[in-house]
Formats: C-alpha cells, sequence, structure tokens
C-alpha cells in the first residue's frame, strides 16, 4: 500500500509539473527573443459608437474622415475648429493644426493612434481620452518610428503619450496634463516601452503621474519641466538615458533609476521633492550613472542610494552637485561602496549624510568623498590654498538611532535627541560610527548653479 501512495504521489506531481511547464512555454511563445514580458503592442485600441460617448462630441465633425482622405506622405492643414474623435493613422503623414484645432474624444478610448513612421503631428489639442488602465486610454498612443510630436496640447487624458516599441522620435515642446484624479490612479504623461533612441525636449508634464521610461535605452530628456507629479523620470531596466537640463519642481520623487547600468543626471534642478519619502535622486540596483553638476534643494532626502552600485568594480559618479536644505543630503541604505563624491556642496541639510544598518565608511573602503564643500567644517585654511587643513570627519552620535531604527526618524530634531546628541558628543557612552571621511574639504564655497 506505501508503495502504491508514493506512486500516486509522484504521478501528481510530474503531472503538475508538466501543466506548469505547459503554461509557461504557451505564455512565452509568441514573445521575441530576449525581450521577456512585454505589452501587447498588436491588441487593437477599443472602440466605441458616438452614442456611448460624452455628448459634447455629437455635433463635431469626425477628424478621421480627414486622414481617410489623405494620400500617403501628405501635408494637411485642418480647417481651425473641434473635431471628435478617435483617430488612427495608419500612413505616414504631416498633420499641422497651428494651435488651432481640437480633437475630443468624448471621454472613452484613445484619441489618437499613429501606427505609422515618418511622420509629424503638430499643433493640436487633444482631449478627453478614457479612464481606463487596462486599455491604455491615452491621448496620443505611438507605435512608429522617427516621427515628430511637437506643439500638442494634451489634457483631460488617463495617458499623455504612449510610445510602445517606438524608436528615433522627437517629441518636442509638448504640454501634458492628466485627468484630475488620485496621484496614484492617473497615467503616466509620457511613457516609453521598450523604445530606444528618442529625443524629449522642452515639454511641459504638469499634474500627471510619471514619465517613465521601461526597457528603454539611449534616450534624452532634455530641458523639460516636471511638476506636481509621482515620479518626474522613472527609468525601469532602461540603460544609458541621459538627463540633461531639466526642471523639476514639487514632485514626490526627481529621477529614479531601478536596475538599470549607465545615463547621466546634469545641470537639472530638484526642488521640493518632499513627504516621507520624498527623494530628489534615487538608486535601485543601479550601476554606472554619473550624477553632475545639479542643484538638488528642498528636498526631503537629496539622493537616495539603496544597493547601488550594484554590479561588481562598478561605481556610481557624484561631483560638482549643490545638496541645499534637504532633510538629509545623501542617504545610503544597505550601502555597497564604489561611490565617489567629488566637489559637491553640502549646506544647510538637516543631516548631511547618513546610513541606514550599520554601514560606514570604514565598512565601504571604496567610496570616496575628495573636494567637498561641508557649512558644519570645523577647521581652518592657514595656507590660503581654499581647502581645509585637516580632513572633514562626519560621525553618527545620536544619529545612530534613527539610521538603525527607521521608525525613530519622527524624533530626529527633537528636543529629546538633540538632548542625547548634546551628551553623547560630550561624553560618549557609545563608539560613534563614522560615516564619512573627506581627505579635502573645501574651505570656501564655490560659487556655481545647476546651469553654469
Amino acid at each position: 500500500m506505501a508503495a502504491l501512495r508514493n506512486l500516486a504521489r509522484f504521478g501528481l506531481a510530474t503531472a503538475l509539473l508538466l501543466v506548469i511547464t505547459v503554461g509557461k512555454s504557451e505564455q512565452q511563445s509568441d514573445l521575441p527573443a530576449g525581450m521577456g514580458a512585454r505589452a501587447n503592442v498588436d491588441r487593437p485600441k477599443p472602440t466605441f459608437m458616438l452614442h456611448e460617448r460624452d455628448k459634447r462630441v455629437h455635433g463635431l465633425k469626425p477628424f478621421q474622415d480627414i486622414i481617410d482622405r489623405a494620400e500617403p506622405g501628405a501635408i494637411i492643414k485642418p480647417p481651425p475648429g473641434a473635431y471628435s474623435g478617435p483617430v488612427v493613422i495608419n500612413k505616414p503623414l504631416t498633420i499641422d493644426g497651428d494651435g488651432k484645432v481640437s480633437i475630443d474624444a468624448g471621454d472613452r478610448g484613445t484619441v489618437m493612434v499613429l501606427n505609422a513612421s515618418n511622420s509629424v503631428i503638430r499643433g493640436l489639442r487633444l482631449t478627453g481620452s478614457g479612464d481606463s488602465h487596462d486599455t491604455d486610454d491615452s491621448c496620443l498612443d505611438v507605435r512608429g518610428d522617427r516621427n515628430t510630436i511637437e506643439n500638442l496640447e494634451i489634457d483631460n487624458c488617463l495617458f499623455g503619450l504612449d510610445f510602445k516599441q517606438s524608436n528615433n522620435n522627437t517629441i518636442r515642446g509638448n504640454s501634458i496634463r492628466s485627468k484630475d484624479r488620485e496621484l496614484g490612479v492617473r497615467g503616466d504623461g509620457l511613457r516609453l516601452w521598450y523604445s530606444n533612441n528618442n529625443i524629449i525636449e522642452k515639454n511641459q508634464v504638469i499634474d500627471s503621474r510619471d514619465m517613465v521610461a521601461w526597457y528603454s535605452n539611449k534616450n534624452i530628456f532634455r530641458d523639460n519641466l516636471g511638476r506636481r507629479s509621482r515620479y518626474s523620470i522613472h527609468f525601469m531596466f532602461a540603460h544609458d538615458n541621459d538627463v540633461i537640463g531639466n526642471s523639476f519642481y514639487d514632485n514626490a520623487v526627481g529621477v529614479y533609476f531601478m536596475y538599470t547600468e549607465g545615463g547621466t543626471v546634469r545641470n537639472n534642478i530638484i526642488s521640493h521633492a518632499t513627504g516621507a519619502t520624498g527623494m530628489g535622486i534615487g538608486f535601485k540596483e543601479a550601476s554606472g550613472t554619473i550624477i553632475e553638476n545639479n542643484e538638488i534643494i528642498y528636498c526631503g532626502i537629496g539622493i537616495g542610494s539603496d544597493l547601488s552600485p550594484f554590479q561588481p568594480d562598478s561605481t556610481i559618479e557624484i561631483r560638482n552637485n549643490r545638496f541645499a536644505y534637504n532633510g538629509t543630503g545623501i542617504m545610503f541604505n544597505s550601502e555597497t561602496g564604489g561611490n565617489n563624491m567629488i566637489d559637491n556642496i553640502f549646506e544647510g541639510n538637516l543631516t548631511q549624510v547618513a546610513y541606514g544598518g550599520h554601514g560606514d565608511n570604514n565598512n565601504s573602503p571604496k567610496n570616496v568623498w575628495i573636494g567637498n564643500y561641508w557649512d558644519d567644517y570645523q577647521g581652518f585654511d592657514r595656507d590660503g590654498d581654499g581647502y581645509g587643513d585637516k580632513t572633514h570627519e562626519h560621525y553618527a552620535y545620536a544619529d545612530q538611532i534613527w539610521m538603525e531604527l527607521p521608525v525613530a526618524r519622527f524624533f530626529r530634531s527633537s528636543p529629546v535627541m538633540e538632548l542625547l546628541d548634546f551628551l553623547e558628543r560630550l561624553a560618549p557612552f557609545s563608539t560613534p560610527d563614522l560615516i564619512l571621511r573627506d581627505e579635502k574639504p573645501r574651505y570656501v564655497k564655490p560659487e556655481r548653479t545647476a546651469r553654469s
């Protein structure tokens, strides 16, 4: 009997294994090699009858009629006025609304779908998408290459601009606002999905959720404005992207890198990333990034780093930045070393640098601190070379409590913590943690901004 029971168990286990294996193979059978899971970009957008859409569009001329009459490669300058969507473009066209043409989908579905390459969409107002995340309702869905999308006014849409497997496009001078929803259920102002080598410049993304790049490499985000959103830019498995000359205000997070390699963040202003998790720039298992010449001010955390750099023998370069008036200038969690902090300015921060857990610079010998300006430096410059005569060492005394116990951060800078810190410095009752040692601290603050 025991043998029969064991045989039955073996047979059941084998059957389950076969079911799981077959299920996985069926799920992955139609995926391109090396891409893994991806959005089903071939799924057609749902269509809605006119009576299903808001009554404000019932008397409008369908813009699709203009598209259907046009020959491939035509230049279309539609008569000024309001038109109804949705619009599907399956051929290369140039459409120039000159800021006088509005297309409204009546709060259902996607306003415009561009299934073509080598097209120009310019000077239109796109409004009134649906609110379904299942169908990615958006103002403009792009599935082509080498297109120019510029000077669009986008509002009352779940997603603003949604690019899927679209490369070498230029996205310029657009104004994007989401639907009036709670922050977490808005769509993204701009989303790149498996889309490479695009230029995103001089856009305004306000009251949206994120600008996000998923599995999208070598894109340039330049001279954009992001305001009152969640992530100004969020990179996920996206490598070698550049963020240059942008202004990000009042967002939960400025720029965040998750599971990425390479890329630069240069000459940006990131301000007022506040709240419990407010962060100017963040890393999660990222490597090889350069953070250079940015203004990171009035944020909960200037830079937050978690297990970064992640790849062995890689570095993250943080140089020539200004960290000013933040809760914490730089916060390391699960610190691994490999961070080079050179020629930065630290001033007015509640805490200059902090470590989660017991990490310190002694345990991370690959960390480099040199040539930074510290407004709490206690030393002199007797030889007048602009650098302090002694090293700058930053220790954690009572701060060890909230660094090791995140729930205790509520009491940071409270009278009790200030008293404990004073007593600890006066007569240490524990060994303080060395947070950092700058061998050549600047004595005179450099005069520079993110635009210099």
